[in-house]
């Protein structure tokens, strides 16, 4: 069953020109993963610095297997030491299955 991926992070304006690239790099490798379907990122019009990422996989282990690979962690190492601490990621699927 797809899942989707919730990522807000709150990006100190000095950081944010440091972030971006990291951001795109990001987005690139998991375009090349198994299981990665889409995925967006959107800022916050009302409090500035804060950015929403939606990511959408095939299945919960798709995701687990990205966020688990050496490949992501170095670029995730390197986002949260600009933001001084640990990414916080929340999963949905869809609907009222179990």
């Amino acid at each position: 069953m797809a899942v989707k991926i919730l990522i807000r992070r709150k990006v100190p304006e000095d950081k944010a020109r440091k972030m971006i690239p990291l951001f795109r790099e990001m987005r690139k490798m998991a375009n090349q993963q198994p299981g990665y379907i889409t995925g967006e990122t959107m800022k916050n019009l009302e409090k500035p610095g804060e950015f929403l990422v939606i990511s959408t996989w095939e299945t919960s282990e798709d995701w687990k297997r990205w966020v688990q690979s050496d490949q992501r962690k170095q670029i995730q190492d390197q986002i949260d030491a600009l933001l001084g601490g640990k990414t916080d990621y929340e999963i949905f699927h869809y609907g009222f299955a179990e």
